[in-house]
C-alpha cells in the first residue's frame, strides 16, 4: 500500500470528468487500496480517484466514527439516479481545497447506483453525511468541486488566496 499524492486546487485534472471504469483487475484492486490508505492517513472520510490523479470512476469513504471500527466503502461508476430535498452541508471541506471550508447547499436524501468492490450492483439511499459525502465524492467524479457549488463571491476570495499564495 502506497500513500498517493492529493491533487490541489487549481490542478486542472481536478476539473476534468471521469472515464468508467470497465474492469475490476488488479491495478483497479491496488488503486482501491492505495486510496484507503491515503483517506485514512490524511483523514478524510471520503477519497475519489480523480483526487490522487486517476482517471477512473471510482471512491472510497468511510464515514464510521474515528474511535470505532473502519468501515471503508468502494463505489465503482457511481451516479446519483433520484435526490430529494435541500439541506445545508455546514463547514464542508476537501482534500483537494486545503484550508477552506464552507457552507454548501446539497440534497437531502439521495439514491446511489454503483459497482461495489467486487462488481456487483449496488444502490443506496443516503441521507445526512452519508448522503453529504456521497454527493462531494461523486461531483469529483463529474470535474466538480465543492467551491463550485458556493457563492461567487466566497469561491473568487478563495482563489485570490491560493493564487496569492503560489506566488510566494
Amino acid at each position: 500500500m502506497a500513500i498517493l499524492e492529493i491533487l490541489t486546487y487549481p490542478n486542472k485534472f481536478l476539473s476534468q470528468p471521469t472515464k468508467p471504469v470497465t474492469d475490476i483487475d488488479e491495478e483497479i484492486r491496488n488503486l482501491i487500496e492505495d486510496m484507503a490508505a491515503t483517506m485514512y492517513e490524511e483523514p478524510g472520510i471520503g477519497l475519489a480517484a480523480i483526487q490522487v490523479g486517476y482517471d477512473k470512476s471510482l471512491l472510497v469513504y468511510d464515514v464510521s466514527p474515528r474511535d470505532e471500527e473502519r468501515s471503508l466503502q468502494v463505489l465503482i461508476n457511481p451516479r446519483i439516479v433520484s435526490s430529494e430535498g435541500t439541506t445545508i452541508s455546514e463547514d464542508e471541506g476537501c482534500l483537494s481545497v486545503p484550508d477552506f471550508k464552507a457552507d454548501v447547499k446539497r440534497a437531502a436524501s439521495i439514491l446511489v447506483e454503483a459497482l461495489g468492490r467486487e462488481g456487483k450492483p449496488l444502490r443506496i439511499e443516503a441521507e445526512g453525511l452519508l448522503a453529504i459525502v456521497l454527493q462531494h465524492e461523486i461531483d469529483h467524479l463529474n470535474g466538480i468541486l465543492f467551491i463550485d457549488r458556493i457563492s461567487s463571491l466566497k469561491r473568487q476570495m478563495y482563489k485570490r488566496r491560493v493564487k496569492k499564495n503560489l506566488k510566494k
